[in-house]
C-alpha cells in the first residue's frame, strides 16, 4: 500500500514539475516571438536556452545550437577554462634582476632588466599591491639596497616570455589602440592603457582640444583629428594607435558639453612603458642610466644580444587568479582575457599563443562532452566578431560549473543585470547575456540569450522582458 502510495506521490509531482515547466516554455515562447517581430530584430538572429540549473534538463531553447557572435559572454567560458587548468589560487610572478656587476662605487656595469612573467595586473590600479607607484617604489628600493648608484646601460622591459606574437587573431582596427583593445604582453603596465583628457570646441564641428595625457607620454606623437560632435551626441571618439607604433591619430566626434574627461587608449608598447617608467623613476632619484630604455623584442628586432641575468632583485607576486576573474567579469576586462587564454598555452608548455590556447580550452571542454564545433572561439574576450559560441554550449559550461570547488568564488565574479547574474556582452550589433537567476520560488535557472545584427540602439530592455517571464 505505501509503495503504492509513494509511486501515485512521486507521479504527481512528476506532472505538476512537467506542467509547470511546460507552462513556463510557453510564456517564453510567446515573449520571445514578440522579440523576434520587433522591428529592431528584423535582420537579427536571436539565440535563447533555458536550462533547469539543479537539473541541466532544458525548459527552453531556440536557435539554441546556431554559432553566434558572444562579444564579453565568452568570458564565462575563457574564466571557467582557467579556473579548471590552473586553479583559483595561481597567481602570475614578475622579477627586477640585472646584468653584469656591480663596481665597488656604486656603478652597475650592465642593465636592469624587468623579467615579465605574464601578469596583467602588473601597475593596476585594482588592487591594493600592485599599484603603479607601490611597484615602482619597491623596485627602486632592491635597486637601491643592492649598492647600485648609476648604470652604466639601461632599463630593459624583457617581453619574452611570449614571443613576439601580439594581437588576438580577429581583432578590428577601430578597436586597437583603444583601452578595451589593449593587447597583451608578457610583461603588461598599468592594464596597458593610459589618459587622454579632451575639451570639445564652441561649435559642432570645431575642433577638439586634447589637454594632455595621463602619464605624460613625450616619447608618442599624438595627432588629433577629433571634432566637436552635437550636444548629446556622445563619445565618439577613437584612438588609432597600433601595436610598436610611436604615432596615434585621434579620429571620430566629442559632443558638445559633454561631462567626461576624455578618453582611454592602449600603450603601443606595454614593456617599453614599464621600463621607461623604472629608468624615468631613477634618474628623478640621482641613479642615471647611460643608454634609454629598450625591450627584448626591441633587441630582437635589431638583432641585438639580451644580456645574461646576473642576479634576481626582487620578485612580485600577482593576486590570486580568483581576484583576476573577479574583476575579469565584474569591469569585462578584454587584456585579463587575452592573458587567460594564453596563459593556458604556456602552462602546457606549448607556445603561448592565443590559437594555442584555444586549443587547451577546446581538448578540456571537447574532454566533457562539449562538442569542440560548437566552440568556434578565436579569441579570449569575446571583443573579436569572428568567435562563434552557441548558446546550448555555452549554458551547457554553466551547469557543469557548478559542481566545481571554485564555483562559489565564478558566481561572486558575474554582474548583476536586469537583477539577475548575469555577464553581459556588447560589440557592434551584438547584445547577449548568460549566466544565473534564482526566482522567488527558488527556483535556479541558467540563461544563456544572445542577438546578433539587430537594428537601432540599444536592446537590453527587449531582452529583459523575455527574461522577465522567469521572475
Amino acid at each position: 500500500m505505501l509503495k503504492s502510495l509513494f509511486k501515485l506521490l512521486s507521479v504527481s509531482l512528476l506532472f505538476i514539475y512537467t506542467s509547470a515547466s511546460g507552462q513556463l516554455a510557453q510564456r517564453l515562447d510567446q515573449a520571445f516571438n514578440a522579440l523576434s517581430a520587433d522591428s529592431q530584430a528584423k535582420y537579427a538572429t536571436i539565440g535563447l536556452v533555458v536550462l533547469d540549473a539543479a537539473t541541466g534538463k532544458q525548459i527552453y531553447g531556440r536557435n539554441e545550437n546556431l554559432g553566434l557572435a558572444t562579444a564579453s559572454t565568452l568570458k564565462v567560458i575563457t574564466s571557467a577554462t582557467a579556473f579548471s587548468l590552473l586553479g583559483k589560487d595561481f597567481r602570475y610572478q614578475t622579477t627586477l634582476a640585472y646584468s653584469g656587476s656591480i663596481a665597488p662605487d656604486g656603478v652597475l656595469h650592465g642593465d636592469l632588466v624587468i623579467v615579465g612573467g605574464g601578469d596583467p595586473t602588473l601597475g593596476s590600479w585594482r588592487y591594493g599591491e600592485t599599484k603603479e607607484n607601490q611597484l615602482l617604489s619597491l623596485w627602486v628600493r632592491a635597486i637601491r639596497e643592492a649598492g647600485i648608484k648609476s648604470i652604466n646601460g639601461k632599463v630593459i622591459g624583457d617581453d619574452s616570455l611570449w614571443g613576439s606574437s601580439s594581437l588576438p587573431e580577429g581583432w578590428i582596427w577601430q578597436d586597437i589602440g583603444n583601452y578595451y583593445g589593449a593587447y597583451p604582453s608578457a610583461l603588461s603596465w598599468r592594464e596597458n592603457q593610459f589618459d587622454l583628457h579632451l575639451r570639445s570646441g564652441s561649435r559642432s564641428g570645431s575642433q577638439v582640444t586634447l589637454l594632455k595625457t595621463v602619464p605624460d607620454m613625450p616619447y608618442l606623437n599624438i595627432v588629433n583629428e577629433l571634432k566637436t560632435g552635437p550636444a548629446g551626441s556622445g563619445d565618439n571618439a577613437y584612438a588609432f594607435l597600433p601595436p610598436l607604433s610611436d604615432i596615434a591619430y585621434l579620429r571620430g566626434t566629442w559632443a558638445a558639453g559633454i561631462s567626461k574627461k576624455g578618453i582611454s587608449a592602449a600603450l603601443p608598447d606595454p614593456a617599453f612603458e614599464a621600463a621607461y617608467r623604472l629608468q624615468d623613476s631613477l634618474k628623478r632619484l640621482g641613479i642615471s642610466s647611460t643608454a634609454e630604455p629598450t625591450t627584448a623584442r626591441r633587441l630582437v628586432a635589431e638583432k641585438k644580444s639580451q644580456p645574461t641575468i646576473t642576479a634576481k632583485l626582487a620578485t612580485v607576486s600577482s593576486p590570486a587568479l580568483s581576484e583576476i576573474i573577479y574583476w575579469f567579469n565584474k569591469k569585462s576586462i578584454n587584456l585579463y582575457g587575452e592573458h587567460l587564454i594564453r596563459t593556458l598555452a604556456w602552462k602546457a608548455n606549448k607556445e603561448a599563443t592565443t590559437r594555442n590556447g584555444i586549443r587547451e580550452e577546446l581538448n578540456f571542454w571537447g574532454a566533457k562532452g562539449i562538442d569542440k564545433n560548437a566552440l568556434n572561439i578565436v579569441d579570449g574576450s569575446g571583443l573579436s566578431p569572428g568567435t562563434r559560441v552557441t548558446p546550448a554550449a555555452m549554458a551547457n559550461i554553466l551547469y557543469q560549473v557548478q559542481r566545481e570547488s571554485w564555483y562559489t568564488e565564478f558566481l561572486k565574479s558575474l554582474p548583476i543585470n536586469n537583477g539577475m547574474q548575469l555577464k553581459s556582452g556588447s560589440i557592434s550589433d551584438v547584445q547577449a547575456y548568460a549566466g544565473y537567476y534564482t526566482a522567488g520560488n527558488g527556483k535556479k535557472y541558467i540563461i544563456v540569450i544572445n542577438i546578433n545584427n539587430y537594428s537601432g540602439s540599444k536592446i537590453s530592455g527587449k531582452l529583459f522582458r523575455v527574461l522577465n517571464v522567469l521572475k
